[in-house]
């Protein structure tokens, strides 16, 4: 699944070939002073936290969600696979507002990401 990686002052969401090709978008980067807030998220697939129109990307309920979440005026990145805890890092720049992702890597290399 999806893994956030530091390159210099960039945070890239590294996805995977299948991710990829199922959220029809390559990996992404935005700066890391872009970074106002993360959150930990133990149900991904509540409406709390998943907002807006799929468009384009692939979706089974509850078992993958990949792809653009669109809404009138902002866009999430969405890698969501089962029903395991998750994170939302939120940016004030960038071509999304939101990075939602299932968490596959410790939690204090994402907490590391806020100055």
């Amino acid at each position: 699944m999806a893994k956030v990686k530091v390159d210099g002052d960039e945070l890239i969401l590294e996805l995977s070939f299948w991710e990829r090709v199922g959220a029809l978008h390559s990996s992404l980067r935005v700066s890391k002073s872009a970074v106002t807030k993360i959150e930990f998220i133990e149900n991904l697939w509540s409406s709390e936290v998943l907002r807006g129109v799929r468009a384009p990307g692939t979706a089974i309920p509850y078992a993958i969600l990949l792809g653009t979440m669109r809404g009138r005026v902002y866009r999430d990145f969405i890698a969501i696979k089962g029903r395991g805890a998750g994170v939302a890092i939120t940016f004030s720049e960038g071509s999304f507002e939101r990075w939602i992702f299932t968490l596959r890597q410790p939690k204090s290399e994402i907490e590391k990401l806020l100055p």
